[in-house]
């Protein structure tokens, strides 16, 4: 198995290996992934520990809209987790059953029209 590297790019527009480090919980990577996130993965950060509601009974670490308009969900997970599948694809279907609420959300945090320009066509 190879290592993960990542890099930025410095000044002058050269690659710089960033120097990477472990963390002790879960929330801590989520809260640093979630300061940097746009960043990095060209995500806006909308939320934090979403709540889906009572059907579908979950919390999402993490809501966002990426650069193509295209709804983001992020989950973390510190190690292998049994019923990470399922619990994606419910948040998949709260997601498909909430576009009012994330357009909501998106004209809260990032105004009008970042929220009537919402792909809800893409599937990756």
């Amino acid at each position: 198995m190879t290592d993960l590297k990542l890099f930025r790019l410095d000044a002058d527009g050269q690659d710089v290996e960033l120097r990477g480090s472990t963390v002790a919980l879960e929330v801590e990577l989520q809260r640093r992934i979630e300061a940097g996130m746009e960043a990095m993965l060209g995500i806006h950060f909308l939320a934090s520990e979403y709540p889906t509601g009572p059907w579908h009974r979950g919390r999402i670490d993490t809501l966002g809209l990426d650069e193509n308009n295209t709804p983001a969900l992020i989950e973390f997970k510190k190690g292998a987790v049994a019923g990470v599948l399922s619990q994606s694809v419910s948040y998949l279907a709260w997601l498909d059953s909430a576009h009012h609420e994330f357009e909501a959300l998106v004209k809260e945090k990032l105004g009008t029209e970042a929220a009537e320009s919402i792909d809800w066509q893409t599937r990756g």
